[in-house]
């Protein structure tokens, strides 16, 4: 695969989550799941802006500007030192899991792993400029993931948060 179509196929993958995000924001119940789910669809919009203008740079030049690519939502590694801080505030839901935003948090995750594992590919086949533009949109797939599983376990009360068990039923 070359450059191009890489491009395209990620502008693929990002309309995909994008709709995903937007769907989940309608659908959703929860005054914090709309907040979630709508700060990630705005994201996922300025991915497929910046995948766009980098597309359009290549079928004028036949070469990109990896340009500086912001996320809203920490890196996995922040996220992952966050835990302990956060550990002792938060708890799972009190009245049990709520499968409709349940459902949506999983579909989430899905697309999430699914374009993840599409741009690590291609940090592996591709050269140069779409080696560095890719891995900065695996860096910020990772964050999206983390966040949605975070919301997950928080949604699900099986006591994790962020990939840590809250609490054990061993003695």
């Amino acid at each position: 695969m070359n450059l191009e179509q890489a491009i395209k196929t990620a502008l693929e993958y990002e309309g995909k989550v994008y709709k995903t995000y937007l769907d989940a924001t309608e659908q959703s119940t929860s005054g914090v799941g709309k907040r979630v789910f709508g700060a990630l669809a705005e994201e996922e919009k300025g991915h497929i802006q910046y995948l766009r203008e980098r597309l359009e740079e290549w079928q004028k030049d036949g070469r990109i500007t990896v340009a500086k690519l912001g996320t809203v939502v920490p890196s996995k590694k922040a996220l992952d030192e966050g835990v302990e801080k956060l550990r002792a505030k938060v708890g799972g839901n009190p009245s049990g899991t709520h499968d409709a935003e349940l459902e949506l948090l999983q579909k989430a995750l899905q697309v999430e792993v699914e374009t993840g594992n599409f741009y690590k590919q291609m940090v592996r086949a591709l050269d140069a400029d779409g080696q560095k533009m890719f891995a900065r949109f695996v860096e910020i797939e990772e964050g999206h993931q983390a966040i949605v599983q975070a919301e997950i376990d928080c949604v699900s009360g099986m006591g994790f948060w962020f990939d840590s068990r809250e609490f054990s039923l061993e003695m």
